[in-house]
């Protein structure tokens, strides 16, 4: 929802964008509500950029590029260093900020902002990760070495669901290999990504190296249409990755695009269930679902482990401890916006209406004291089958569907022939079972006996199929490549001169 200045309410915070290392104020006259999804009250409004604003934020950043890329990979690491010193100082302070404007739980926002701080920390290792090859002598007198040099101005496009972890996850392997960067988060829940880059400046960085731009669509298609931008990263919803691998690279730009879900988890007859439930508790129904990495569909190999597992499941999914996103001890709080509240409800309705079975109803859920919040219960399907839309399409939100098949081969054939393929797992005692899982499921990333295998730093983030568009997975080393590119040098150092070749060069 947008409004013009004139409209904005004095009471909300007037955000802004972060260029050049300081803020500034919104000159397009549209502004996008923030809200409070606890009291379903509007707290704040993002100034969203025209094209005119985000082409002067990349000028900034263009700008400040050639002094960052040439500044030495042990001076970057250094600032970076710092950057995490303080994103650990600032920990809590980050985490409500993701929880006002987001609804995730305290806790579960300081989690987000520990795994986004991890991909910082591996950052600070660039001066030995970015080290090139060499290769002496390969004929008389002559070298070859290879060099990661930084692309330019980099963008990063981040989805509402984690405003600390994935700005995070861009920022720090675009700035630590040399780039400037354009960022546009989700006009949803800003404020954390504009303090992201405040503590970059406090931290050494120099300004206009890490910019913050809100907007909407307008921005999207400036930075995604600018030749300056050199390489676009992003995550969310398919429909929209695949607008923005098409348009980034139409434009000639390198592009990873990150986009939605549907993860399974086979369990088999030998499992614990008792393990299986806890996990299911929290895959399913942390951050009230809002994850890429949720597990949203059980797969029980047979009847009783179903029907044993949803014994287990149903009192745990009517006991959810649900409430204001930051009180403590909580499991669940409200969903981002009214919006997708009501989405989620349709499609619960939508699961019912194709012939599953509601175990639980979250829809009746109301918090006293808060009727106006986004808040949903959570929800328990049984009895989805293949051929449902509300099985097909991804729903993000405190829905867990539960699949019944007759063997281990047809449940694993569920997860690869699903349209999305983020992330899997798989429950069982059975190692040969594990393995043959691990090693033939058409997915991104597994987990045996893990509910949500979301990789460390160290390693790196991406899905298949319609989860990822793009070559180079998020972080890690994945991460390093992507941001950078190999410039080779042959290099000659002779004592004596040598007659002219006029052949294609051999070399001897």
């Amino acid at each position: 929802m947008s409004q013009p200045a004139a409209a904005v309410n004095p009471e909300v915070t007037q955000l802004t964008h972060f260029v050049g290392g300081e803020h500034v104020a919104g000159t397009s006259g549209r502004f996008g509500d923030v809200f409070n999804p606890s009291l379903g009250r509007k707290s704040g409004a993002a100034p969203l950029a025209s094209k005119s604003e985000i082409e002067n934020a990349i000028s900034v950043a263009e700008q400040a590029f050639p002094a960052w890329g040439a500044t030495s990979v042990l001076q970057r690491s250094r600032i970076m260093a710092r950057y995490v010193q303080l994103l650990y100082q600032h920990q809590e302070e980050l985490a409500e900020l993701v929880s006002k404007e987001h609804g995730k739980v305290f806790e579960d926002a300081m989690g987000e902002v520990l795994r986004g701080i991890e991909v910082c920390e591996f950052a600070c290792a660039a001066p030995h990760a970015q080290k090139g090859e060499f290769s002496d002598n390969v004929a008389r007198g002559i070298d070859i070495y290879s060099m990661r040099k930084p692309l330019g101005v980099v963008a990063g496009i981040t989805p509402f669901n984690f405003p600390a972890m994935i700005p995070l996850w861009m920022a720090g392997m675009a700035l630590i290999t040399g780039n400037a960067v354009v960022m546009k988060p989700s006009e949803k829940d800003p404020t954390c990504p504009l303090r992201l880059a405040e503590l970059f400046i406090e931290a050494g960085g120099p300004p206009g190296v890490f910019n913050i731009v809100n907007g909407d669509k307008e921005a999207v298609d400036t930075l995604l249409e600018d030749p300056r931008i050199k390489a676009v990263s992003f995550v969310g919803s398919t429909p929209i990755a695949k607008y923005v691998y098409a348009t980034a690279t139409a434009n000639g730009k390198r592009c990873q695009a990150m986009g939605g879900a549907k993860n399974h988890m086979l369990i088999l007859p030998d499992a614990d269930l008792d393990d299986v439930a806890n996990a299911l508790m929290g895959a399913a129904y942390g951050s009230a679902g809002e994850r890429c990495m949720a597990i949203s569909v059980g797969v029980c190999v047979g009847d009783e482990v179903a029907d044993r597992l949803i014994d287990k499941l149903k009192p745990r999914v009517e006991a959810l401890r649900i409430g204001p996103s930051l009180d403590r001890g909580l499991e669940m709080g409200p969903l981002v916006t009214k919006e997708h509240r009501e989405k989620v409800m349709n499609y619960i309705q939508m699961a019912a209406d194709e012939g599953s079975r509601l175990v639980v109803d979250g829809r009746d859920f109301v918090l006293d004291g808060h009727e106006e919040g986004y808040f949903l219960g959570g929800s328990l399907v049984d009895d989805v089958k293949p051929d449902m839309q509300s099985y097909q399409e991804e729903i993000f939100g405190p829905v867990l569907q539960i699949m019944r098949v007759g063997s281990f081969e047809e449940g694993a054939a569920l997860a690869t022939d699903h349209p999305y393929g983020n992330g899997t797992s798989i429950f069982t005692r059975n190692g040969a079972a594990a393995r043959t899982f691990a090693d033939k499921v058409e997915v991104g990333m597994v987990g045996i006996n893990v509910p949500i295998p979301v990789p460390l730093a160290f390693h790196s983030f991406g899905g298949w199929k319609n989860s990822a568009f793009g070559d180079h997975n998020q972080y890690g080393m994945e991460g390093l490549r992507f941001y950078t590119r190999v410039k080779t040098v042959t290099s000659r150092w002779l004592d004596d001169g040598v007659d002219a070749e006029f052949t294609m060069p051999v070399l001897k």
